[in-house]
């Protein structure tokens, strides 16, 4: 089986914010499919630090990652070795590489077992005000200058002519400069609602306001992981 393991998306996160099943699931295997070792080993001790950390068998699976690289790997699961898949933060396949590894478990016949656990993306859209009928997660926005302003335009006419509402993320050494473009390039009138630190008890910030509103409250965003939400 393969089973799709949630991490935290603050290491400041209380236990008692996640499922016992969790624990239950890491314990269950050694070997896992990560985005990056050095987190997966915090993320394996923060929910069951009896785990001894030597045991662990750790398969890279990044977004450079090809098929063939997971070779190995997946000989041990056709002879039946359960895997675990992690992701850097939050729900694995979720602005995470991991799915290619669950759509070859389809191939093969290979059983898939989700496991509850939080999305900065879903806790963004549901702390936003938002419509969440109708939404998109549009990943992250282009680096070029020229492409950035094309893009945060067209999402902001997505949400005028649909009222779909329009989620997208940036690397977080980069939100500052994310935040300052969308307060050149929106209306003042378009609403945005910025999720930071989600599921940090003492750091978390989530607010929805006007471009108008927020050229008066500019938030310090550098290196934060943060979510950006754009909606009626």
């Amino acid at each position: 089986m393969l089973f799709l393991i949630p991490a935290y998306l603050s290491e400041n996160s209380p236990l008692d914010y996640f499922a016992p099943a969790v624990k239950e699931y890491i314990l269950k295997t050694d070997y896992f499919f990560v985005e990056n070792e050095k987190t997966a080993r915090k993320v394996v001790k923060f929910f069951a630090p009896e785990k001894k950390q030597a045991d662990l068998k750790l398969s890279l699976l990044d977004k450079n990652t090809e098929r063939k690289d997971l070779q190995e790997a997946q000989m041990l699961m056709k002879k039946g070795q359960d895997f675990g898949l992690l992701s850097e933060a939050g729900l694995p396949c979720l602005a995470d590489p991991g799915n290619v590894m669950v759509q070859w478990c389809h191939e093969n016949n290979v059983k898939v077992v989700p496991i509850n656990g939080p999305s900065s993306i879903v806790m963004a859209l549901i702390s936003s005000g938002f419509n969440g009928q109708e939404f998109t997660f549009n990943g992250y926005l282009p680096i070029d200058k020229s492409e950035k302003k094309s893009q945060i335009k067209r999402l902001e006419n997505q949400v005028n002519q649909t009222g779909f509402t329009q989620i997208f993320m940036e690397t977080p050494y980069r939100n500052n400069q994310l935040f300052d473009d969308l307060c050149k390039f929106l209306a003042p009138t378009t609403k945005l609602c910025v999720a930071a630190n989600v599921n940090d008890p003492e750091a978390e910030f989530i607010r929805t306001l006007t471009i108008k509103d927020w050229q008066k409250n500019k938030p310090e965003l550098h290196k934060i992981p943060a979510v950006f939400v754009l909606g009626k």
